[in-house]
């Protein structure tokens, strides 16, 4: 029996030792939990120990021994400080202590003080020995007193746990559970054969069983993970700016390719032979700008610096808009249009009405490309449920189709499939990916069919809000280009850029408006302090020296202007016409300049 409990008691004894290398070797998370759990493995450490060197002693030089009394004590210490320890650990997890709160210090206080009470009077109260089978067991009070303590402290781990069920199953919880069950045996059968030790054994189990359950990374990993992420976001964000560095480099002389281009399709002087060398111009600089907003699009959504902004939006006049630009994109192909729009819609949703509008232009733009005639069927329909809305989107072609065996590349970045067969086309394969993406950021759905050679039908499904009361104004009126006589009105212009000036002074001559021109911030501070009769400012943003926006917060701290200030910039990334509003610009012009917005906000500001 004697060798048996040797055996039993030497293998736990290395178990833990291992456990306790692992541990206590490897770098951790020091928190209040693994501290708990630490502390767990040094009392079985301290415990197999001395089981052991009682072992040696009662062989060598007999029971009445001070060393081996000594070591018997240290053992029956250790029994409560285990479970003191582990009840702990276990009221730790259950209200996720952290050691820094004073809550945590009075706990940790209260269970250092009962845990040496509990030492001391084990240490003062005698101990007798019994003898069974040939084997010496520690009796008497100190054994009793080990019992009680562990008793009441595994009632109060018992209470942990079935207040810790209600809130749901946790993993951590294991250890508690197995104690529990394998206690009410073990101590049952010690109580029986009281010369068989699995006390230790048992506490030993617990302590493997809860390595496995506590939160204990390798922090190595962890930290290479975190390396490689950082390196990762600084590639993201280095691209990022050099995109928008990029995007307001090709913009600017954009800017001048599709003004001077817009100024010479409307001159009524503008000879034949030469309007459609300009409409191929405007044509082409249309698809360099998508080209340079698919690219944005794409590297902002994978920093994930694409945030849905959510407000009221005019349903008919985004369908309008929508239905407007897909004719312009069809031009003259022998394609019928149709448009089936739900009249139940509700008139104002709540969502981010930039980004449902540009997933339905995509599907719509897509299949204007890939459609040489035929039809093409814009529908929507919604499902309305609470206070929300489903809008369900459908374009539908009867263009070139997709191979089956295609479709799964459909939504990839650069993908462009079956390049052979679309080589008039142009696109970079940015688009539907951009979609899907767009469509996944606002919890939606798209779902594509397609027969090849016959056509293919999107459908994508996307929640708004319902709107019972507006804020916003409906404007029954559809935004149309409208001849304005601005004659005495005066406009200041600002750039840093000659040809910008040029360009701007030219879309606007037509308006006949008084216009002044600077080449910089400090000209624009100086003048405004000396003359402010200005009905309008039009200010470049990324100007050297004094941006528009810095521009922008001096005259209204000086109070030099309290007119109208419009933001006219090339920084036309996703959501920039929300920052410069919240800097507390007017309105937002973006690089290259369209005639329909200069239209738009002459009109708004301008014409009485």
């Amino acid at each position: 029996m004697q060798a048996t409990n040797i055996i039993i008691t030497s293998t736990y004894f290395i178990n833990v030792i291992i456990i306790a290398i692992i541990f206590f070797f490897k770098e951790r998370i020091h928190t209040f939990e693994n501290r708990a759990y630490g502390f767990l493995i040094i009392i079985s450490l301290i415990e197999g120990f001395n089981e052991i060197l009682g072992f040696l002693i009662l062989k060598y030089y007999g029971y009445n021994n001070l060393i081996y009394l000594l070591s018997c004590k240290i053992i029956l210490i250790s029994y409560p400080l285990w479970v003191i320890d582990f009840l702990l650990y276990n009221v730790i997890i259950t209200f996720n202590l952290k050691q820094t709160s004073k809550k945590s210090n009075y706990i940790l206080s209260l269970f250092i003080i009962t845990a040496i009470f509990i030492s001391l009077i084990i240490a003062a109260v005698p101990i007798s020995f019994s003898f069974i089978n040939g084997l010496v067991i520690p009796l008497g009070y100190a054994t009793t007193i080990v019992y009680i303590t562990c008793g009441i402290t595994d009632f109060f781990i018992v209470v942990l746990l079935l207040y810790s069920l209600k809130k749901g199953f946790n993993t951590k919880f294991i250890p508690a559970v197995c104690l529990f069950l394998l206690g009410i045996i073990v101590v049952f059968f010690q109580f029986k054969n009281p010369q068989f030790l699995l006390i230790g054994p048992l506490l030993s189990l617990i302590t493997f069983i809860m390595y496995h359950t506590i939160e204990n990374p390798d922090l190595k990993m962890i930290e290479q993970l975190n390396i490689a992420k950082s390196q990762a976001d600084r590639a993201n964000n280095a691209k990022t700016e050099f995109l928008s560095s990029m995007s307001h480099e090709i913009r600017t002389p954009l800017n001048a390719i599709v003004g001077f281009s817009n100024t010479l399709n409307e001159n009524p002087k503008l000879p034949e032979e030469l309007k459609d060398e300009v409409s191929d111009i405007l044509t082409a600089s249309d698809n360099l700008l998508e080209i340079v907003n698919g690219v944005l699009d794409i590297s902002k959504i994978e920093a994930n610096k694409i945030e849905i902004v959510k407000k009221e939006y005019d349903t008919k006049k985004m369908f309008e808009e929508l239905c407007k630009l897909t004719k312009s994109r069809i031009g003259t192909k022998p394609i019928e249009f149709v448009s089936k729009i739900d009249k139940s819609i509700p008139r104002v949703l709540y969502g981010d009405s930039v980004r449902v509008k540009q997933v339905i232009l995509n599907l719509l733009t897509n299949a204007a490309k890939y459609t040489d005639e035929g039809k093409i069927i814009f529908t929507v329909n919604s499902v309305k449920k609470d206070n929300i809305v489903r809008l369900i989107v459908s374009v539908e072609d009867t263009g070139r189709g997709i191979k089956e065996q295609n479709i799964n590349k459909l939504f990839t970045k650069f993908e462009r499939l079956d390049e052979e067969g679309n080589t008039t086309i142009e696109g970079t394969g940015l688009g539907l990916a951009i979609t899907k993406k767009l469509v996944e950021l606002m919890h939606g759905n798209i779902v594509v069919q397609s027969k090849f050679g016959k056509g293919s039908k999107f459908t994508v499904s996307i929640d708004q809000g319902y709107v019972d009361k507006p804020n916003i104004k409906l404007d029954e009126t559809s935004v149309i280009m409208e001849s304005i006589n601005l004659k005495g009105k005066r406009i200041l212009l600002v750039d840093d850029n000659k040809l910008n000036i040029k360009v701007a002074s030219r879309l606007l001559e037509p308006y006949k408006a008084d216009i002044t021109t600077l080449l910089s911030g400090e000209e624009t501070i100086e003048l405004l302090k000396k003359d402010n009769k200005y009905d309008l400012i039009l200010l470049d943003d990324m100007m050297p020296k004094l941006s528009g926006t810095d521009t922008f917060k001096k005259i209204k701290e000086d109070k030099l202007f309290d007119g109208p200030i419009v933001v006219l910039t090339a920084n036309a990334l996703t959501g920039e016409k929300e920052k410069y509003l919240e800097v507390g610009f007017d309105d937002y012009l973006a690089k290259p300049i369209e005639n329909i917005e200069l239209n738009r906000v002459l009109k708004k500001y301008l014409k009485k």
